[in-house]
């Protein structure tokens, strides 16, 4: 498969599992998928055969900012860190999903904290974070 080909089959995958977390979050196929981390597995394989076949780039790095330009410069590797964040960030919504349910907390205040994770990761689990804070302070 092609790098774009790979791109669109690991950016699909992830997408339907958000669509499960925000619309079906106590469907039991949402639960099963989410008790064995099938996504994220599935995108860690992906990544690791990327960076196993394609890590070596003459001045690439992560000692500075210039290193992972250079890293980045090599589709396979762009592609490896696409499939990297589409992994943890599900990690993450898998996590605020877990939390939210056993702390009982409206998934309607949960939807823009998986929406904001799957846009911009660390933002959605600060937002996250925040009305945690807030609903058990009170």
């Amino acid at each position: 498969m092609s790098t774009e080909q790979v791109f669109s089959a690991v950016s699909t995958m992830a997408a339907l599992q958000w669509l499960l977390l925000i619309v079906l979050p106590k469907w039991k196929v949402t639960h099963w998928l989410i008790d064995h981390a099938v996504v994220p597995l599935l995108l860690s394989l992906v990544y690791c055969i990327y960076i196993a076949g394609f890590f070596k780039v003459d001045g690439g790095g992560f000692g500075s900012l210039q290193q992972v330009r250079i890293l980045f410069s090599n589709d396979n590797l762009l592609l490896a860190g696409w499939v990297h964040y589409l992994a943890f960030d599900l990690l993450i919504g898998f996590t605020i999903i877990k939390a939210a349910q056993t702390k009982l907390i409206s998934h309607w205040l949960v939807i823009p904290c998986l929406i904001l994770t799957f846009m911009f990761g660390p933002c959605g689990y600060l937002l996250y974070q925040i009305i945690i804070k807030i609903k058990t302070t009170k």
